[in-house]
């Protein structure tokens, strides 16, 4: 088990979503925390919020996950602020809407840079901390588009499938090392953050009509807190857990990838679309 309580942890994107609820979620279990964003505000916020929930050590660190010389730099200074740190959760994430016709590369590389990059870096310029600690932990968050590819969703299932394929590689090279830092990789189904309503929208998109209504039919599916999500990340970290799917969406669109590998997407649009029907005022 990796233990919560008595540990420190860095949580990137914590500003907002599932990366908030999780900063509350490890200090109320006894864990400092440095929290990360480039949403400076958010994170006073939050730290003062913190400081006032329990006795821990939270630490502020206004920073770009994108920026490579500015995450070796976050390394240095969150080591330097919480010596004892054994666990990093990279979660900072963001979206992108438009089909692959209407997306600009820049707007590819935006996202990538983010979503994967920003993973890359925060596990490049921590392991070599956390190897040297007795136990530690690194989680880095996927999302369901790692294990399903949606049309309207290029960019960030290439990111997020890129982040499951980076974790998985790197955790049976730390297994056959036998290195005492654990790796987890989540994918969480609908959450109810705002990652869809501040989604960018595509260069090249024609109008945003329909990305409102992309985000209508999100809200309207999305079946689980950020506070869950969080409760469940803390509990995969406490049992080492491989591999998390958070909420029943999730579980069963995974089911349905393992069973239809070539042909899933069918059969899930079809169950969408029935559940908003479902979610429609009189629907049935």
């Amino acid at each position: 088990m990796t233990q919560i309580s008595g540990a420190a942890c860095l949580v990137t994107g914590a500003a907002s979503g599932i990366g908030k609820a999780l900063a509350r979620e490890l200090v109320v279990r006894g864990c400092d925390v440095a929290i990360a964003d480039h949403d400076v505000e958010g994170l006073k916020a939050l730290a003062g919020e913190l400081g006032v929930r329990a006795d821990r050590k939270v630490s502020v660190h206004a920073i770009d996950v994108a920026n490579r010389r500015q995450m070796e730099a976050l390394a240095d200074t969150v080591i330097s602020a919480h010596p004892g740190l054994n666990i990093v959760i990279n979660n900072a994430g963001v979206a992108l809407f438009g089909q692959f016709h209407e997306i600009d590369l820049a707007d590819m590389d935006w996202l990538m840079n983010i979503n994967f990059w920003g993973v890359v870096y925060g596990t490049r310029y921590f392991l070599p901390h956390l190897a040297r600690r007795r136990e530690a932990h690194i989680v880095n968050l996927s999302s369901i588009f790692g294990i399903i590819a949606p049309p309207g969703q290029t960019a960030y299932c290439a990111a997020k499938f890129a982040v499951r394929g980076f974790s998985e590689a790197l955790r049976h090279e730390l297994d056959v090392a036998r290195s005492p830092v654990r790796l987890t990789v989540v994918h969480p189904g609908g959450v109810s953050t705002s990652i869809a309503r501040n989604s960018r929208v595509g260069t090249l998109v024609p109008d945003n009509h329909e990305q409102a209504e992309m985000i209508e039919r999100f809200e309207k599916l999305v079946q689980t807190s950020p506070q869950a999500a969080a409760r469940r990340i803390v509990i995969g970290i406490e049992r080492n857990e491989p591999r998390i799917l958070i909420g029943t969406d999730a579980r069963r669109a995974d089911l349905a990838q393992r069973l239809l590998p070539a042909s899933y997407w069918k059969v899930i649009a079809r169950s969408l679309e029935k559940a908003l029907r479902r979610n429609k005022p009189g629907g049935a």
